[in-house]
C-alpha cells in the first residue's frame, strides 16, 4: 500500500514511460526477473519524472546483451565489467544492471560478484529510499522501509548508518544532499552521528567527488539547513576552510536560477584567496574558478563603497559585468555596506534585462590613427580614457567619445 503523500498513480506512469516497456520485454525470459530500480522509482512516486531509468536484473551481463540484440535494441557494454548493459531505445538510454553483492570494500572500492537476490542487492544502496524496485507486473518491492520514510521526509541510510560509510566514505556527503532534496526536519540522528564518527574517511576521498556531491547539494531544496549542520559539525570546515556564511547562501540560493557556483561563492568567498583555495580543495575547473575570483573581486568592490548611485553603479557593471554585480548585491542584501540607491539598482536591472556591458567606446585603432605608436603609448592612453570614462559614469555618446579620444592622445604624449 502507498502511503498518503505520494503519488499512487506514480508506478504505473514510470511502467508506461515510451522506452521501459519495451526493454522489460526484451528482457522476460522463464526464470529471470527485471525490474526498475533506484531512483526513478523513487521520483515516480513523488510524481516526478527521472531523468535517468534503471533496471536491475538476474541476467548477467552477456545475457542482456545476448536478448537485447535478439529484440532487435542497441546494447552498448557501458560498464561490462561491473554487469552494466545500456540499452539504446528510440535514441533514450537505459542502463540494465547485474544484480550484485559486495565481497569486499575500503570506502571508496567494492569488489563484487553478480548474484540473482534482489534483496542482497538492495543492501548494497544507500538509503532506503533508493532502495525501492517496480516490478513489470506493477508490484512495489521495499526491503528497507522506504516508501515510509519517502513519504514521511526521512533520509535514512539502509541498516547499520557505519557499516554503510565504511563501504563508501562518500555516502556521508551523499546523506546531506538527499536529506537537503527529499527530507523533512532535523537529520536522521543514527546517520548523523555515524556521520561525524566516521569524519577522518572524508579524507581519503578525491577533490573531484567531494566537488561534485557539494555542487549538487548546493542546488538542492533545502541546502541551507543542510549546509547549516554540515557546519555545525565542523564536516564543512574539514572540507572547505575558510570562513562560513550561511546567510549570504540563503540570499543566493532565494533565486532558484542561481548556479551552484554562484552558491558557493556566496557561501565561502571572501577574498581572491578564499578562491585559490577552493580551487584546489575542490579541483575546481578553470570556469568556476574565474567565477569565485570575479564574485570576490566584485564583493571587495561592492563592499569598500558606502553608498552606490547610478553613475558609479554603470562603471561596476563595465568592470565586473552586471550579472556579476547583481549576483554579489544579492548575496549582501540588508547587510551594512553598500546602500545602492533606487535609481542604480533600476540601472543595473535594465542592463541585466538588456545584457548589455557597457564597453569603452574607443581602442587602440583610434589612437594609431590619430598617429600614436604602437606599444606602451597605446596602453597608456586607453587606460587614461577607461578612468575617465569609468569616472563619468560609461557615456556612450559621439562626444564623450571625442573627448575620451582627446584625453587618451594626451596620456600617450607623455614620457614613461
Amino acid at each position: 500500500m502507498i502511503p498518503a503523500g505520494l503519488d499512487p498513480d506514480g508506478p504505473k506512469r514510470l511502467l508506461e514511460r515510451p522506452g521501459v516497456a519495451t526493454c522489460l520485454a526484451a528482457l522476460a525470459a522463464e526464470g529471470e526477473e527485471t525490474r526498475l530500480v533506484g531512483g526513478c522509482v523513487r521520483d515516480a512516486l513523488l510524481g516526478r519524472d527521472a531523468a535517468d531509468i534503471d533496471f536491475a536484473t538476474t541476467h548477467p551481463p552477456a545475457g542482456t546483451l545476448t536478448l537485447a540484440k535478439t529484440a532487435g535494441l542497441k546494447a552498448v557494454p557501458t560498464g561490462f565489467e561491473h554487469g552494466t548493459v545500456t540499452l539504446v531505445v528510440d535514441g533514450a538510454p537505459f542502463e540494465v544492471t547485474t544484480l550484485r553483492e559486495d565481497i569486499e570494500t575500503d570506502g571508496r572500492h567494492a569488489v563484487v560478484r553478480f548474484g540473482r537476490d534482489f534483496a542482497r542487492d538492495a543492501e548494497r544502496r544507500d538509503f532506503t529510499i533508493n532502495a525501492l524496485s517496480l516490478g513489470a507486473d506493477g508490484h512495489l518491492h521495499d526491503p528497507g522501509d522506504g516508501l515510509r520514510d519517502l513519504a514521511e521526509g526521512r533520509v535514512r541510510f539502509i541498516g547499520d548508518p557505519a557499516t554503510r560509510i565504511r563501504e563508501d566514505a562518500l555516502r556521508s556527503l551523499r546523506f546531506f544532499r538527499f536529506d537537503a532534496r527529499f527530507g523533512r526536519g532535523a537529520p536522521d540522528r543514527p546517520a548523523l552521528d555515524a556521520i561525524v564518527a566516521a569524519r577522518a574517511s572524508l579524507d581519503r576521498l578525491s577533490r573531484e567527488r567531494i566537488r561534485a556531491e557539494l555542487l549538487k547539494l548546493l542546488l538542492a531544496e533545502r541546502a541551507v539547513p543542510a549546509v547549516a549542520v554540515m557546519s555545525e559539525t565542523g564536516l564543512l570546515a574539514r572540507l572547505l576552510g575558510g570562513v562560513i556564511d550561511l546567510g549570504r547562501l540563503a540570499r543566493a540560493s532565494a533565486d532558484p536560477a542561481s548556479p551552484a557556483i554562484a552558491r558557493l561563492a556566496a557561501l565561502a568567498v571572501q577574498t581572491v584567496e578564499d578562491a585559490e583555495r577552493l580551487r584546489e580543495v575542490l579541483r575546481l575547473s578553470k570556469a568556476e574558478h574565474t567565477h569565485l575570483v570575479a564574485y570576490a573581486k566584485a564583493l571587495a568592490a561592492l563592499r569598500g563603497q558606502a553608498q552606490i548611485e547610478a553613475q558609479a553603479m554603470r562603471g561596476l557593471a563595465a568592470t565586473y559585468g552586471p550579472d556579476m554585480v547583481a549576483e554579489v548585491l544579492r548575496a549582501i542584501e540588508g547587510e551594512p555596506r553598500p546602500r545602492v540607491e533606487a535609481e542604480a539598482l533600476a540601472v543595473l536591472s535594465g542592463l541585466v534585462a538588456a545584457r548589455d556591458t557597457p564597453v569603452l567606446p574607443l581602442g587602440g585603432a583610434d589612437l594609431v590613427a590619430r598617429g600614436v605608436p604602437a606599444g606602451r603609448a597605446i596602453g597608456r592612453g586607453l587606460a587614461a580614457a577607461r578612468a575617465l570614462w569609468l569616472s563619468e559614469g560609461c557615456p556612450m555618446d559621439e562626444a564623450a567619445r571625442e573627448r575620451l579620444i582627446a584625453h587618451a592622445l594626451t596620456a600617450a604624449e607623455r614620457d614613461d
